[in-house]
């Protein structure tokens, strides 16, 4: 653990005010993960990451199973019908209208806040983790540190990993933490950036914690009214909150089930 903690203060230091850190090498393989963690490490410290972070980055593995998820996306080739299919919709808005009529005055008290109405709500929460049934086997740290190492998207993944490390110096998450093959975490699939950025309390115990529904729930209206919605406005194609629907997912047949799902459970 000394030489552990001389490593991080010799990254720390590394980085003068004036001289930024030297940014991590992406590469296309697993071969150069270790040495890329150190050259991480000095980023991360430089951005503001502390002593935690930097050890749950140094223990991160290179995961396979992220890069395999991250290169075979077949469901968002599909048709929208064929993406309907496969992605359940028709338990899905069975569900989500059952959920909205048994807590109606949650929904309706988070509509009130952020002017986003439940079934877009529901339909994302029903598509992202089956409404909390499954959130995701892969560790989180890993997972992302594997993607902003890799070059196809580094430069989009790498803020998500400093922001996911600052998350764990929070303790907000853990090295431990278990999430989706991309690094998401939660009832509605966050990025660790995104927590960060549009996470809410809404159970009021004081902290925001994703893996808690009515946090999670909070969250993604946030998340959307952040981006811009517009309450009472439509949200199907053409509409002018489809384009903030846009903003969850860049799928197109995605942003298309969550209108079409979000419709027919409001209905």
């Amino acid at each position: 653990m000394l030489k552990f903690k001389a490593f991080v203060t010799a990254a720390a230091l590394a980085v003068t005010a004036t001289t930024a850190a030297q940014a991590a090498p992406c590469s296309k393989t697993g071969g150069e993960y270790e040495s890329w963690k150190a050259v991480m490490a000095q980023e991360a410290a430089a951005a503001g990451v502390g002593e935690r972070g930097i050890a749950a980055l140094m223990g991160s593995s290179y995961a396979t199973k992220t890069i395999a998820a991250d290169r075979n996306q077949k469901s968002f080739k599909y048709s929208l019908q064929k993406f309907l299919q496969v992605r359940g919709a028709d338990a899905i808005v069975s569900q989500g209208r059952k959920r909205k009529a048994k807590n109606a005055g949650f929904y309706q008290s988070l509509e009130a806040q952020y002017g986003v109405p439940a079934g877009v709500i529901l339909a994302i929460h029903g598509m992202e983790t089956g409404f909390g049934n499954f959130m995701g086997d892969s560790n989180v740290v890993s997972a992302i540190a594997t993607l902003a190492y890799d070059c196809r998207r580094s430069d989009y993944f790498t803020p998500h990993l400093l922001a996911a490390l600052k998350l764990v110096d929070q303790g907000a998450i853990s090295t431990k933490t278990l999430g989706a093959k991309h690094g998401e975490v939660g009832h509605t699939q966050f990025l660790p950036g995104n927590v960060l950025r549009y996470g809410v309390d809404g159970d009021g115990d004081g902290r925001v914690d994703l893996t808690k529904q009515a946090d999670a729930l909070a969250s993604t209206a946030n998340f959307l009214a952040q981006k811009g919605w517009q309450p009472g406005a439509g949200y199907q194609e053409g509409q002018p909150n489809f384009a903030v629907i846009k903003e969850w997912n860049a799928a197109t047949v995605y942003q298309q089930a969550i209108a079409i799902m979000g419709a027919k459970i409001d209905g």
